[in-house]
């Protein structure tokens, strides 16, 4: 605890100016680009606020070009203001003799503070009262701090590698993730004596490699941004330039009469083109239409990931033969820019014809027998071999669904021959894809081809499921077997990490359980996954469903169930996993009735009885020794509604069956208030335990209502 010790009062803080940082590059990590400005921002405002010449009241603005990364902070002080700082000393038992004396070891604590004994204060800290002494701490400046504060702000940067490069004394060498030329540093209008990276600080920057009017001396920090703009031909803000770049494709798409496509595929695309560029411009370019006979998936991925395009599409969903450029030129004719663009993606294009040409002179099933070369795991074989245990869980899939077991074992064995055709080889992205179109040429049933496009899907959170019988069987088989073979060898996630994305398949099969709501028993999909390697894997039946019903809770937390709620259902580890959002619903309406918390600490009642009890209790309860009218009356309640429960419970109707679970409460209260459970008579308490028993396995038929009690 901090003593009451009384001090004059400290200078009061001067006002404060805008900071301005910038280090001049050469071109950064583009992927990168927007993590890095933003970390060197946070990083700038976290060491100014450390040292006290930002307040909690400082904003923070950052800049992020390919060739700069700039941070403003307003306001910050020149000077922070001076502190008081307490240092507790010996305690007055320690520091003073019987005589009340000063002891050697506070005279020499009070030397080494500097301070005379009679400047020291006495204050209780706890039970004991000791010496204090409190010095004030002159403010930090500026000037002092700044090379301290940008090397904070650089050490936070998500760099995954340096650079080491020499600096122009051609003997010092210096780590960056790309050599830095410049430095600018202004608070206000005046320069700031910075020095990091072995560069001194200044006014002037850099602009436009191509088009600006030359270097740019910026007049104060507020000025930056503007004169970027009207003299280096640069928009400085990164949330601008996308904006800007956004606008002018979306302006320059719907003049055309087309669209962009899938937004969040232009969203990943947009982001890397607005860290490639600093003054934006938007060009139409064309192909031939002899491309489109080639799947649009190939064309698409060729513009978005090797060219950094825009493709564009018709009313009705198709590829057009255009596409839009994002060049760092603006000019007035473009044409040499868009004929070199469209020179540059021919050859793309005519790679991905080719491909497609040559992989169709091939059928799928011509290549099955080649997966047998290609490792799947060191510990789980071939591709080939992981086929038939895909083929082996599709088959019982099928079973438990009441689907095409034969189409589905087709589309297992065709599923991965798509990996070694020269499309998938060029663009692994499209597995599954290529499947689909080359097994149509093959003359598959349409069922097939389109399982193979579906067995990976859903690929990430929020990706649609796969919407066809045959697709989901796949699906439902692919995500098993690597689940099953990896917790087989040991290979389960820890902590973080998840280097196989088991979290993922494990979602996906949870997902298509409950979403298309198959009544397939999570238990049965288990075994049918172990099944399949025989004993190439240690069975791990229990540590894998525990993995699931772990995700599942998560899933159900993020659709809005409380933990109470989840823990109810999940904590019965319930079969029909797409029965359990309906339980939850069910669960949900009974936590509103008025009685749901007496019926909720009731429940927890007959489970301590049950519990001390111990095993063996069990069997229904002999009316014969029912002696006192409570417990008379709540066997007959039970025999009551439980005919009724376990109707409702066979139409899935949970709300229904909880509602006549809450008619036994009088009855219930009335056993409690009137009834010794533990009574003496052993064959007595044996048969009022056993109806407890019985009573509670039917209240919790839905889901275990002593989790909803906060009793």
């Amino acid at each position: 605890m901090q003593p009451e010790i009384e001090a004059g009062a400290l200078p009061q803080p001067q006002a404060g100016a805008p900071l301005l940082v910038e280090l001049f590059t050469e071109e950064l990590p583009p992927k990168a680009l927007k993590r890095l400005g933003e970390a060197f921002c946070a990083g700038l405002l976290e060491a100014l606020r450390a040292r006290g010449l930002a307040g909690a009241d400082a904003r923070a603005e950052h800049f992020a070009t390919p060739r700069r990364l700039a941070a403003r902070i307003a306001p910050v002080l020149a000077q922070a203001p001076d502190r008081s700082v307490d240092v507790k000393g010996p305690s007055l038992k320690v520091g003073l003799d019987a005589s009340g004396a000063p002891t050697q070891a506070l005279l020499k604590w009070a030397e080494k503070q500097g301070a005379p004994v009679d400047a020291l204060a006495r204050a209780r800290d706890g039970k004991q009262e000791c010496f204090w002494y409190r010095s004030t701490v002159r403010g930090e400046s500026l000037d002092a701090a700044v090379d301290a504060v940008v090397e904070h702000a650089l050490s936070k940067l998500p760099i995954p590698k340096l650079m080491q490069y020499q600096l122009a004394d051609g003997r010092s060498s210096v780590s960056f993730v790309r050599p830095a030329h410049g430095l600018l540093a202004l608070h206000g209008a005046r320069v700031v004596p910075a020095s990091v990276l072995g560069l001194v600080a200044g006014r002037v920057t850099g602009g436009h490699r191509f088009q600006s009017d030359g270097p740019i001396e910026v007049a104060d920090a507020q000025a930056y941004e503007h004169a970027l703009e009207t003299q280096g031909r640069v928009l400085a803000s990164f949330e601008a330039r996308r904006d800007r770049i956004d606008a002018m494709l979306r302006e320059r798409a719907t003049a055309l009469g087309a669209s962009l496509g899938d937004d969040a595929q232009v969203a990943a695309l947009l982001d890397e083109v607005t860290a490639l560029v600093e003054w934006p411009a938007v060009y139409v370019g064309e192909f031939e239409r002899e491309f489109l006979k080639v799947p649009q998936e190939c064309l698409i991925l060729t513009m978005r990931t090797n060219q950094k395009y825009f493709p564009l599409f018709g009313a009705d969903g198709r590829l057009l033969p255009k596409f839009l450029i994002v060049s760092n030129m603006a000019i007035d004719d473009p044409r040499f820019i868009v004929d070199g663009n469209q020179r540059v993606v021919r050859p793309r294009l005519a790679d991905a014809r080719f491909f497609f040409e040559q992989d169709r002179k091939t059928p799928l099933s011509a290549r099955v027998a080649k997966l047998g070369s290609v490792v799947y795991h060191a510990k789980l074989g071939t591709q080939a071999e992981r086929v038939e245990r895909v083929r082996a869980i599709a088959r019982e899939v099928s079973t438990l669904l009441r689907a095409d077991a034969a189409l589905a074992d087709r589309a297992a064995l065709l599923a991965k021959t798509d990996l070694l055709t020269g499309m998938v080889g060029e663009f692994p992205e499209l597995q599954g894809v290529m499947g689909a179109y080359y097994a149509r040429n093959d003359g598959e049933p349409e069922a097939v081809a389109r399982a193979i496009a579906e067995q990976y899907q859903p690929r990430f959170a929020g990706d649609a499921l796969p919407a066809s019988e045959t697709g989901t069987v796949l699906a439902l088989a692919d995500k098993l077997e690597t689940l099953a073979g990896l917790f087989g060898i040991g290979q389960q996630p820890t902590g973080d990490k998840d280097p196989f994305a088991l979290r993922r398949h494990a979602l996906g099969v949870i997902r298509m359980l409950v979403e298309h709501r198959l009544e397939a028993p999570l238990g049965a999909l288990v075994d049918a996954a172990f099944r399949s390697f025989g004993d190439r894997v240690a069975h791990a039946h229990a540590d894998l469903e525990t993995f699931f019903y772990e995700r599942l809770a998560g899933y159900l937390r993020e659709r809005g169930f409380s933990a109470q709620e989840i823990a109810a259902v999940i904590d019965q580890r319930p079969a029909q996993l797409a029965l359990v959002p309906a339980r939850l619903e069910a669960v949900r309406e009974f936590s509103r009735l008025p009685l749901a918390q007496a019926l909720g600490a009731a429940n927890k009642r007959f489970f301590t009885s049950l519990r001390k009890a111990g095993e063996g209790i069990g069997g229904a309860a002999d009316r014969a020794l029912l002696s006192e009218p409570s417990e008379r009356a709540l066997a007959e309640r039970i025999a009551e509604i439980e005919p009724q429960v376990e109707a409702r419970m066979a139409a899935a109707d949970f709300t229904g069956a909880m509602s006549v679970m809450a008619q036994a409460r009088e009855a219930v209260d009335r056993f409690f208030d009137d009834v010794m459970v533990m009574a003496d008579d052993e064959r007595v308490r044996t048969n009022r335990l056993a109806l407890l028993s019985g009573l509670r396995h039917l209240m919790n038929r839905v889901a275990d209502i002593s989790k909803l009690s906060a009793a």
